[in-house]
């Protein structure tokens, strides 16, 4: 026994110093760039192809699922004869669908802001709404965020909203003259210029996207853990299970004089 040990320490001993020797020593003395266009020019790999085909395949299949009907189109419209609309069918659906979602969570939250009109990528169509449909309008992993500002921090948003010509909201209502905000309403309440609001918004927005400056400095913040696009994607097929169509409304939350 005592030989067999005194053997694997000559063996183990011995191959610390070949390992050693087997180890490479290089060094970089020159690299080249080429650029390769990919674009239809190019001649098609049929090995690449049928790698990723099964995966396309059936990513297709589940994009391709309807999980909703529209009753109507609601495009993307930021204008109307060359003036800023104040308020569009898309903005009013995105907004309610995501303040619904957002109240199962959290009941006290007053109004939401949950993007900007730049976040809201395309039009929803008319008729079957599927999978691949939400995707294209909310294409980033934006979370949902939950904010308790200030009331120099809510009329700091108020007046962003008015200044840009008024933005997706819901649980509020304003008119908007001379860019300023006026007659705002908060959960059919008006607006108290000494209260602390609870604001539904997403990471994008909170951060200072598209030069929103109101969520800097918060009273809280609390991160939902729930992104956008599965929010929306789970409304709409709340909708469908329950029998409900998507139908939005003008209803006059944000008019501009």
């Amino acid at each position: 026994m005592k030989d067999i040990h005194s053997i694997k320490k000559y063996l183990i001993l011995g191959a610390i110093p070949l390992m050693l020797s087997c180890s490479s020593h290089y060094t970089l003395v020159k690299s080249n760039r080429t650029e390769y266009n990919m674009n239809s020019t190019q001649p098609v790999d049929s090995t690449l192809i049928k790698t990723y085909l099964p995966y396309k395949v059936k990513m297709d299949q589940e994009m391709n699922t309807v999980i909703g009907h529209a009753d109507v189109l609601m495009e993307k419209l930021d204008k109307k004869d060359d003036k800023p609309v104040a308020e569009n069918l898309l903005r009013n659906f995105f907004s309610d669908a995501l303040f619904h979602e957002a109240l199962k969570y959290d009941p006290t939250i007053d109004f939401a802001m949950p993007s900007t009109n730049g976040g809201i990528r395309v039009a929803l169509p008319k008729g079957d709404i599927k999978l691949s449909n939400v995707f294209e309008v909310m294409p980033f992993e934006n979370e949902m965020m939950v904010y308790v500002l200030s009331p120099a921090d809510v009329q700091n948003l108020l007046e962003y909203i008015a200044k840009t010509g008024g933005q997706p909201v819901a649980g509020l209502r304003m008119k908007i003259v001379d860019d300023k905000p006026t007659e705002v309403m908060i959960n059919g309440k008006p607006l108290d210029p000494t209260k602390n609001y609870k604001i539904l918004t997403s990471d994008y927005v909170a951060e200072g996207g598209d030069n929103v400056q109101s969520f800097k400095n918060p009273i809280e913040k609390k991160i939902m853990g729930i992104r956008m696009r599965d929010a929306l994607i789970t409304y709409i097929k709340e909708n469908q299970a329950a029998g409900k169509t998507i139908n939005p409304k003008l209803d006059g939350r944000i008019t501009k004089d």
